[in-house]
């Protein structure tokens, strides 16, 4: 097997379930070394009350082909950060990939809610879980990544720069928070510029999330019978894996480099790098999204996977 990753070194924040484990697999799957973070354990829950563990996640990546390692930790706490950084500094002096997915807020998020009506708490801790987070882990991170040319910060978003410029995110808190962490990550793009490290945003499309395949009474197994309840979810939705995928393609290209500062999706970079789902197909949500859901049309995957 290939492993283009091997030897590399990575940081998954939030890597429980969802995007962050299906991203710490992948890169796995390219043979990276793969610390897997979050807080729910099998001796402890966080306040998602699920079954899902970094525990398991890292003995995914490690039956992938790379090298899984699972930390609890609480990425609001600056000291509990700062020691897994330098716990992987000592473990390894390297740090070659970082992804703040760190998210946390499907249970406080109400939708099409104005703002004036939307719990402020929760609001509020939505923002501090979404954004908050990603500020504190790349503050002790990027020391150590910038330590050799090549490193790379993936922020996982909810849409792309060009898509969320135009379109309300039905909640002023959850839009807020998505567009922030595209921001941020053009913002750290120009701090790394000095350094030859690159940052990004990326956006998986309609992720089958382990808590969206219960929201739809699906498995991975059976996840077209969602048609039933959503034609354009059976039609176009994509694993974990499938952006996992995206960055493990983005850290394994020797000309990263010139993306940095940009946005991009799983579907878009699946055209450009030529990785697939683990179906064998590249669905292209995005594009999907604005040429045939939100223009009305039927669910029709034809030339968008």
């Amino acid at each position: 097997m290939d492993f283009p990753l091997e030897g590399k070194v990575a940081l998954v924040a939030g890597a429980t379930r969802g995007a962050g484990r299906g991203t710490a697999i992948a890169l796995g799957e390219a043979g990276a070394t793969v610390y897997c973070t979050g807080r729910t354990t099998r001796h402890s829950r966080s306040d998602y009350g699920r079954s899902e563990t970094i525990e398991e996640t890292a003995e995914l990546v490690t039956a992938a082909g790379g090298t899984g390692i699972a930390v609890e930790v609480d990425h609001l706490d600056a000291a509990e950060v700062e020691q897994l950084v330098r716990r992987i500094d000592d473990d390894h002096g390297q740090l070659d990939i970082l992804v703040n997915d760190v998210w946390g807020g499907e249970n406080l998020v109400q939708w099409n809610t104005p703002v004036w009506e939307h719990d402020l708490d929760a609001g509020l801790r939505m923002l501090h879980g979404a954004v908050d987070t990603h500020l504190v882990t790349s503050h002790f991170a990027l020391p150590l990544l910038i330590r050799r040319p090549g490193g790379l910060v993936v922020e996982m978003t909810d849409g792309t720069r060009e898509y969320n410029a135009d379109h309300y995110r039905l909640s002023a808190f959850y839009d807020l928070a998505k567009s922030a962490v595209l921001r941020l990550a053009f913002s750290q793009a120009e701090e790394l510029k000095p350094f030859q490290c690159t940052a990004v945003a990326l956006t998986p499309g309609w992720m089958r999330s382990e808590m969206m395949l219960e929201h739809y009474g699906v498995s991975e197994a059976n996840w077209r019978d969602g048609a039933a309840v959503n034609p354009h979810f059976a039609a176009i939705s994509e694993s974990p894996r499938f952006v996992g995928r995206a960055v493990a393609a983005l850290a394994a290209d020797p000309a990263l480099h010139h993306r940095t500062g940009g946005s991009f999706s799983s579907g878009g970079l699946a055209r450009d790098y030529g990785f697939t789902d683990v179906d064998g197909s590249r669905p292209d949500c995005w594009r999907y999204l604005v040429e045939v859901q939100d223009a009305g049309l039927p669910a029709d995957p034809q030339g968008y996977r």
